[in-house]
């Protein structure tokens, strides 16, 4: 997999990887990450494509997944907390 563009953008990662004619879009911020595979039967076969698709909305729906991602992780890590809370030291 090799990196062949990048789209700017103000608050996000956004990196164009190419790998075996497949194209990935990689969105980056702080510690969460999301990536979209697109297949050349997407009608996908440039950047330019890729640069077409991932457009405002697409962007704003990324955005607003991130906040979903890090309130299930909390929430993981909360059910986890819970449930060595619960258990005590062996004494022998």
């Amino acid at each position: 997999m090799r990196i062949v563009g990048d789209i700017p953008h103000p608050t996000l990662k956004i990196t164009i990887f190419l790998h075996d004619s497949k194209y990935a879009v990689k969105f980056e911020a702080g510690l969460y990450e999301q990536t979209y595979k697109f297949r050349s039967g997407d009608d996908v076969s440039s950047i330019e494509d890729i640069k077409a698709i991932v457009d405002d909305t697409f962007i704003k729906q990324v955005q607003a997944t991130l906040p979903l991602m890090h309130q299930h992780k909390l929430e993981a890590l909360g059910r986890r907390k819970e449930e060595t809370e619960d258990e005590f030291d062996v004494i022998i």
